[in-house]
């Protein structure tokens, strides 16, 4: 694939219908990088669309993770699809090459059978960087049906008893049905964007009020969060913490502490809360303050062995892309300081650019630690988060007429 380096024009990804987001989206706290700052994350952001420029057209479903380096794919798109054609849409965006556009396309068409989905609660996952950023520079309508129907099967798994949309299983399996995790936080964005879309308020209200159970029982005293929290399902009374992917219900998973920082800033976007952004910034406090020397999280703040464990670089990835937000949010210009340590930090020790064999751009993850499942490997999410993070500081417009930036 032969990568142009021009400037994506205004007319090539935003005279859509989508509009133009709130003049408030870059506010004070978003003043320039650092110029070395810059020139690292733009030849970060240069070899990874090299990198997804060569192994994109070999790809013929979704990226899960690797095995020895190489892409390991799900028909499906499992609970990550999304982040393979978000990938290509921000390689787009730095590049304003039109073949990945197309790849984009293509692959997000791909996830068309997932609208009907009411098995998940990361149906945000799936379509928001997918079908909604394909709406939004494009202007095509389907995308945007789309991409509500599957806001539609979403909604189902709100239980009103408890006020939270259960994380899984099916609809009619008792079992886990009353849990909760603080992922979900980065689904609700879908939710948020069907009830602006269609002036439905329906969709909006049950992410606010997950918003508000997940605010009630997540953070602790200190701003850290367990991985999961289980209630009674049919009296919707709460039970307690608990985890899957963190070393224990009372320690505190980078991935998930990084989801929440991301997912509960954007909620204040969307509504204007600032008990949201309140907790967004507990969490990003206790986040940053249990950062080591090096700036990449390890994959659990509290695992026995941090700060020397084996670390997740897609947590810091999330993480950057959320303290962006918060500093817009809040004009705190030292949250845009602590992402750009962070982007620094992946940029610098956390690329395959060693490997003549990697598929991915980001290596240096981990999946599942307790389980033993994915330890040290590449993650698509940490590819998307990673370029999300670079360009919203260096083509912040660009981004925002991607995914929506917009303050309140």
């Amino acid at each position: 694939m032969s990568v142009s380096r021009r400037t994506v024009l205004a007319t090539a990804v935003g005279a859509t219908a989508a509009g133009a987001s709130s003049a408030q989206t870059a506010r004070a706290a978003d003043g320039p990088a650092p110029a070395a700052t810059v020139r690292t994350l733009r030849a970060a952001a240069d070899y990874a669309v090299e990198k997804i420029g060569a192994v994109a057209p070999g790809v013929t479903a979704f990226p899960v993770g690797t095995k020895f380096e190489k892409w390991v794919y799900s028909q499906n798109g499992d609970w990550v699809g999304g982040f393979w054609p978000g990938t290509l849409w921000m390689a787009y965006l730095h590049s304003g090459d039109e073949t990945f556009r197309g790849l984009a396309l293509d692959s997000a068409g791909r996830l068309a059978p997932r609208r009907y989905d009411t098995g998940t609660h990361d149906l945000g996952f799936l379509f928001y960087p997918s079908w909604v950023t394909a709406w939004r520079l494009t202007g095509e309508d389907g995308w945007l049906t789309g991409a509500v129907r599957a806001a539609d099967s979403l909604i189902q798994r709100y239980n009103p008893r408890g006020r939270f949309i259960r994380a899984w299983g099916a609809l009619n399996d008792p079992h886990n049905a009353g849990r909760i995790i603080i992922d979900t936080m980065m689904n609700l964005d879908l939710l948020a964007f069907a009830s602006r879309r269609t002036g439905d308020e329906k969709y909006l209200d049950v992410a606010r009020e997950h918003a508000t159970t997940a605010q009630r029982v997540f953070p602790r005293p200190d701003g850290s969060i367990p991985h999961a929290y289980d209630f009674d399902p049919d009296t919707g009374a709460p039970i307690g913490p608990a985890t899957v992917q963190g070393y224990s219900p009372a320690s505190c998973w980078s991935r998930g502490q990084s989801w929440g920082i991301y997912g509960f800033t954007t909620m204040y976007r969307r509504t204007g809360n600032r008990q949201f952004l309140a907790t967004a910034r507990r969490l990003a406090d206790f986040a940053l303050g249990a950062l080591s020397g090096d700036h990449v999280p390890v994959w659990d703040y509290r695992a026995p062995q941090q700060p020397y464990d084996v670390k997740d670089a897609s947590a810091g990835a999330i993480m950057a892309c959320g303290l962006l937000d918060l500093s817009a949010a809040t004009g705190a210009p030292e949250y845009r300081r602590a992402a750009l340590r962070v982007l620094t930090a992946l940029c610098e020790t956390c690329l395959t650019r060693n490997s003549s064999r990697a598929d991915a751009v980001v290596a240096r993850c981990t999946r599942n630690r307790p389980a033993e499942d994915g330890i040290e490997i590449s993650l698509p999410y940490a590819d998307y988060y990673l370029l999300e993070g670079i360009l919203r500081v260096l083509r912040p417009q660009d981004v925002d007429r991607a995914i929506d930036l917009s303050m309140p």
